[in-house]
């Protein structure tokens, strides 16, 4: 028995997410000018880089290891959200929030990326076909018994 998996759904969820972060770009920078489009850019960018890291890692795992994949993902939330954590508090300390970034874009950027990338993902994982087991032809879930046949061959009287 073994499990497959598939990086369809996870290549969708990026390039969703970016053309998701490609629109809210576009709306900040008609909207509110250069330091909006600059915080939605960056508040994307966050997003695609923080949920790629972990959803490819997660299953790279998967493939290698099924059984510890549970852990990884575990530990990857754990990181990601420490990520995010240094990102905001370098932002924070190095003065470009209160310069060049829009705090509120920046951040409604990273909600729809996150809303954009978790939509996408949970759509094509839901109609992804993964199966659970394999067959093998050596080891056919029928066999016929020796000697009896289907009753159209004579092998069943």
């Amino acid at each position: 028995m073994s499990t497959t998996t598939t990086s369809g759904p996870l290549a969708l969820a990026v390039a969703v997410t970016v053309t998701v972060g490609v629109l809210v770009v576009l709306v900040a920078a008609l909207t509110d000018g250069r330091s909006a489009a600059y915080g939605a850019l960056v508040g994307a960018g966050i997003a695609v880089v923080v949920f790629a890291f972990g959803a490819f890692t997660v299953d790279a795992v998967a493939r290698l290891m099924p059984a510890a994949s549970l852990m990884v993902a575990l530990l990857t939330y754990t990181l990601q959200v420490l990520l995010m954590l240094v990102v905001f508090v370098g932002l924070t300390r190095s003065g470009v929030l209160d310069d060049g970034l829009d705090r509120t874009w920046l951040g409604g950027a990273i909600i729809a990326g996150a809303l954009a990338w978790t939509l996408a993902q949970l759509t094509a994982s839901a109609r992804a076909r993964i199966p659970a087991y394999e067959t093998t032809d050596e080891e056919p879930f029928h066999r016929p018994s020796e000697g009896v046949g289907p009753a159209g061959e004579g092998g069943a009287r």
